[in-house]
């Protein structure tokens, strides 16, 4: 049986969703309006807590979508809505980039749009990629083996822990 190490517990990932709701609002106080794109399911999860926190800080509008992929068979991306997306800010978030794979599949359905821009969003960021991605918001940056996994544990819509197994 696999030990889990806590990495971060609910308190501090509340902390760590503050944070990244700050910095967002920090690189798009310019902007009337952004799309928070949160990947199903622990995504969205996350992208619900940081749009909740955006609403009592930040001035813009605050759009929330699904993607939904298959995680080992990422090619089919579906959007939970179907809307132009040109000249717009969309965040698309996750709660672990491993090797950035899925982050990297989760940008295509946008790329049929010119988007203003898009950044990435992540609780935990493992620093080995086996893609070009790099993370524009991260809450807890950890360097672990390729054996190693991180994983987010949710109950229902509250996000409990991360742990290393």
């Amino acid at each position: 049986m696999s030990t889990r190490n806590v990495i971060l517990n609910a308190d501090i990932i509340q902390k760590k969703l503050e944070r990244i709701a700050y910095e967002i609002y920090e690189h798009n106080s310019g902007e009337s309006e952004i799309i928070l794109a949160g990947i199903w399911d622990r995504g969205v999860i996350l992208s619900q807590r940081i749009a909740e926190i955006l609403r009592k800080i930040a001035p813009f509008n605050i759009r929330q979508m699904e993607l939904r992929l298959d995680k080992q068979h990422p090619l089919e991306v579906q959007l939970s809505e179907t809307t132009d997306l040109t000249g717009k800010v969309i965040v698309v978030i996750d709660d672990v980039a491993n090797s950035g794979r899925t982050m990297l599949y989760a940008l295509k359905p946008f790329l049929q749009y010119l988007p203003k821009k898009i950044q990435t969003a992540v609780l935990v960021d493992r620093q080995h990629k086996s893609f070009p991605l790099l993370v524009d918001f991260v809450g807890f940056s950890l360097a672990t083996t390729l054996q190693e996994m991180v994983m987010v544990e949710v109950e229902g819509e509250e996000i409990r822990s991360a742990y290393l197994i």
